[in-house]
């Protein structure tokens, strides 16, 4: 137990707080990536207002409320002071890196989706040898 006279928790304690924390983003992470799919797959470009919705969609997602305790979510939630446009512009964070979880975690895939999308065209202009009958 945590003696209150001491600022100290016990190792313990603080080994399954971040076991938990590190399981919660992990699960978060997975939650958006495959909401943000289904965009990607339709080729709906992220703009504000899809960002907005996929970080409504991911924190209201019943399995995540369930497997996780408040406290928990409650690391997740962007904070109010902290607004972002709700129009149909791109996003663009610049050269920030201080975004909240789900912005985070739906900007990634859709990086990484371009990255993927980049190296299958490069693959295709990529010439290849001509070669001759029976080579």
């Amino acid at each position: 137990m945590n003696d209150p006279t001491t600022d100290r928790t016990d190792p313990t304690d603080r080994a399954l707080a971040a076991l938990r924390y590190r399981t919660a983003v992990r699960d978060l992470e997975h939650i958006v990536r495959n909401i943000a799919a289904r965009y990607i797959v339709q080729q709906v470009p992220l703009t504000w207002r899809l960002l907005h919705g996929i970080e409504a969609e991911a924190l209201a997602d019943l399995g995540f409320a369930s497997r996780h305790d408040a406290l928990m979510l409650g690391l997740f939630q962007r904070p109010s002071d902290l607004p972002y446009p709700e129009t149909d512009e791109a996003v663009d964070f610049g050269m920030s890196t201080a975004l909240p979880a789900v912005f985070a975690f739906a900007v990634s895939a859709y990086e990484d989706a371009a990255r993927g999308a980049a190296q299958r065209a490069a693959e295709n202009t990529t010439p290849k040898r001509a070669r001759a009958w029976g080579d």
